[in-house]
């Protein structure tokens, strides 16, 4: 088998995600073979860095020896088992260790298989909560303008990228938006803290006015990554909490792209020192193996739903797979190996060599908006500097980009204008360094060269 003949295969018969197809007339599929590390390999024996931990999930690189055994374990054991009504030592384990390491005040675990479910946990567990209450009034949400949190109906309904919602909007129900604190919006000389205090002001307005109708607000702490990775202070997280708590609202953090130490802390909410009514995880929970989400949320919701008939208050949301005992071995594998360095010095070193590495990018006459939260970075290629005028889509320079570094062994995957690193923990010094300078020598390649002006497909996440 080389790439040729798996392609040709792969296209015959698959239709991938977030993806125009019709871009592989043009723009050959990779086909991987195998992968150890932060390194996979096509059936040719090439060999590309995984720069983004395909799709931010795969925090410890590919085939991690620790959770590859844990996982051969598991499944002369027990490979799954109903959860509704049975139960099995490495569910009741990862739940008892996220616990652990949630905010103080969680203190329920309800699973599901993806990021998008997990979501959809939240906003009806949020609402049913307040029917329960007899509160029949609240059935809508506020969510941040660019926010991403899925794209299942509900999750959907909460996010604000017109490429994933717009066509489906008459399935869509209307949900509130409040302007986003992203710094990169900031006027000159206003500090991410204090342009964020500022943004703040209008979820204020909204939740004095419509909290009788409002279950819950939803956000991506710190980073809103399918926007742009759009970074914003953490007192914005603050006045958030304060706020909901003054208008008897929930607090939904979904930090299913930026939890498990990705912004320098185990959770984003622990820069703002404040617990969220559900705190949504997924990707990294597993460490890429198997899909997984869980919904962590506090006593007193847990009970608003407690009562002798499950149809009188009862929750009844259900998959197929949840807490699925591979699933939750590879959670608890990937864990330990954070017990291993419960300081995360790995993850403060990956962000020391990303800082250093991006500072000749302030000089670059096509970037502008260099940003970084942690192990997470990135900046947006524009026209001019000076401006910051953005490139136009159609030109398609993010697509140059992942097309140049890619070419040279490295996998990015551009959002639109913006390129990012979100590399896996695993990553040494040299080749992190390494990245940057690949990165670096694809946008000069992508901006100094005629645009693709291909009128078809987009740049996504």
């Amino acid at each position: 088998m080389n790439n040729q003949q798996l392609m040709q295969r792969d296209l015959a018969v698959l239709w991938h995600p977030c993806t125009q197809m019709h871009d592989h007339e043009q723009i050959p599929i990779v086909p991987i073979a195998k992968a150890k590390g932060v390194w996979l390999t096509d059936f040719d024996g090439k060999t590309y860095l995984d720069a983004i931990s395909s799709w931010w999930v795969n925090i410890w690189g590919h085939a991690h020896p620790d959770i590859n055994h844990a996982l051969k374990q598991q499944l002369d054991t027990l490979e799954h088992v109903i959860l509704a009504g049975f139960s099995h030592e490495p569910i009741v384990e990862l739940s008892e260790k996220l616990l652990a390491l949630a905010p103080q005040g969680l203190a329920r675990c309800f699973y599901a298989d993806n990021g998008s479910a997990a979501i959809e946990v939240a906003l009806k567990m949020s609402m049913h909560f307040w029917h329960n209450q007899g509160e029949t009034a609240k059935t809508r949400f506020v969510s941040l303008s660019g926010s991403y949190h899925g794209e299942t109906l509900g999750a959907l309904s909460v996010t604000d990228i017109p490429l994933f919602s717009q066509t489906y909007a008459p399935l869509l129900t209307q949900q509130y938006r409040v302007a986003s604190p992203d710094w990169t919006q900031a006027p000159d000389g206003v500090s991410p803290h204090d342009f964020a205090v500022q943004q703040f002001a209008a979820m204020e307005n909204l939740l004095a006015e419509k909290h009788h109708e409002i279950c819950a607000v939803i956000v991506e702490p710190l980073i809103q990554g399918a926007a742009g990775m759009k970074m914003y202070h953490p007192v914005y997280l603050q006045l958030l909490r304060a706020a909901c708590d003054k208008y008897g609202v929930h607090l939904i953090a979904d930090e299913i792209a930026v939890g498990f130490a990705r912004t320098g802390t185990f959770f984003a909410c622990e820069q703002a020192n404040i617990c969220p009514d559900f705190l949504c995880l997924s990707k990294a929970l597993t460490a890429g193996y198997l899909p997984m989400s869980v919904v962590l949320t506090t006593e007193a919701i847990y009970q608003g739903f407690y009562h002798p008939y499950a149809t009188f208050k009862g929750f009844l949301h259900s998959h197929s797979f949840t807490g699925n005992p591979l699933a939750a071995r590879a959670a608890l594998a990937s864990l330990e190996l954070f017990a291993l360095d419960p300081q995360l010095q790995r993850q403060q070193q990956i962000n020391k060599v990303l800082t250093e590495s991006l500072a000749p990018f302030y000089g670059h006459a096509h970037i502008a908006n260099i940003r970084q939260t942690g192990t997470i970075a990135a900046f947006d290629l524009v026209q001019d500097k000076a401006s910051k005028t953005p490139f136009d889509w159609r030109e398609r320079r993010g697509l140059q980009v992942f097309e140049a570094a890619l070419k040279q062994g490295v996998l990015l995957r551009p959002i639109g204008n913006t390129v990012y690193f979100m590399p896996p923990y695993v990553i040494t010094d040299d080749e992190l360094r390494w990245v940057v300078k690949v990165a670096d020598e694809a946008v000069d390649e992508a901006t100094y060269a005629p645009a693709k002006g291909h009128e078809v497909g987009v740049s996504l996440p």
